[in-house]
């Protein structure tokens, strides 16, 4: 079996989009048309990242140089670098829920995309430049000789690179691998917090379990989730005395509860380095090739959606479902 071509996967993006712009209950744009569609400059700004061209000057050059590729990808003329700027600035909440239907759409292909169980987590990813000192970050003291410094990125520590100043990409996965849904804030914010903010996005799978590392415990939440039939797992290591805490942790000895959260680092921990290895960031503590927060959650979010639809593909054709070699090579 041959493997997926260029061409293979931009008709997939933009047939995926079509079915995704289909069922929006409401258009989210008003006033002019785009001159430009989405799924043209998610198409667009996908290759580009993959060809490590990040910066909005060498991607306007490089559609000046490559006229016939970007007329064959849908570009009846080149956009203005502002225009690219505005536009990558604004993708954001479409690539969330872009991800978010694809996360659902995919369910109905195989068990490989089921959404029984669901694995919650987040990875750091190092700010461009130099790093602003909590020091001096405290009291909006930028030192003189600091140059080319992400001002709204943050610090948070890691478990494998220790403090780390820069951005979070939260995940939402299945057993398999599968990213659901994505979240991108900067590293100071909590993965509790985020968890918070996507619990209604995240029921609409209708989970029976979401599984969580101990920063997602809160003993109110596992409470107030089971009220609507969904079971937060996760180690809950500081939550020892009591007799909720002793039922708790018997629950979570049990079968297949306590199997399914022995998986949770082999399922989510190496999607997180496909993603690195989409977006280039495989080097000094995955540091980023943009700046602030705007671009940044575009580029990450850039980072899910190939992995989601070469994963796609390679249900569809029969191939390892965690490959993506076909879909950097077909796009680089």
């Amino acid at each position: 079996m041959r493997a997926p071509t260029q061409d293979d996967y931009v008709r997939v993006y933009f047939t995926m989009f079509q079915r995704f712009q289909q069922e929006q209950k409401e258009d989210v744009h008003y006033g002019h048309p785009y001159d430009y569609s989405m799924s043209l400059l998610i198409v667009f700004f996908t290759i580009l990242m993959v060809r490590r061209i990040t910066t909005f000057k060498a991607q306007h050059r490089w559609l000046e140089n490559h006229a016939g590729e970007a007329r064959r990808w849908g570009f009846e003329r080149i956009p203005d670098r502002t225009t690219l700027s505005r536009r990558y600035k604004s993708l954001y909440a479409t690539l969330k829920d872009l991800i978010a239907y694809l996360g659902a759409w995919a369910t109905a292909l195989s068990p490989e995309f089921d959404s029984q169980a669901l694995i919650e987590d987040g990875s750091l990813f190092k700010a461009q430049g130099p790093v602003w000192h909590q020091s001096d970050r405290s009291v909006g003291h930028i030192p003189e000789k600091l140059r080319n410094l992400d001002t709204q990125a943050s610090w948070r520590k890691s478990a494998y690179h220790g403090w780390v100043y820069g951005y979070s990409l939260h995940l939402t996965c299945n057993r398999a691998g599968f990213p659901k849904l994505a979240h991108v804030e900067t590293a100071r914010v909590s993965e509790s917090e985020v968890l918070e903010h996507k619990t209604v996005k995240l029921f609409t799978f209708h989970p029976e379990v979401v599984i969580g590392d101990n920063a997602y415990f809160k003993a109110l939440r596992i409470r107030q989730w089971v009220a609507q039939d969904v079971i937060l797992l996760t180690p809950a290591a500081k939550w020892k005395n009591g007799r909720y805490a002793h039922s708790y942790h018997h629950f979570i000895a049990q079968s297949p509860y306590a199997e399914w959260l022995i998986c949770r680092k082999t399922a989510i921990k190496p999607i997180f380095d496909l993603f690195s290895k989409v977006l280039g960031t495989t080097h000094n503590h995955k540091q980023l090739p943009v700046q602030g927060l705007e671009k940044v959650r575009t580029f990450l979010c850039l980072g899910v959606l190939p992995v989601q639809i070469a994963m796609i593909m390679n249900n569809v054709l029969g191939l390892p479902f965690r490959q993506i070699a076909n879909i950097l090579t077909a796009l680089s």
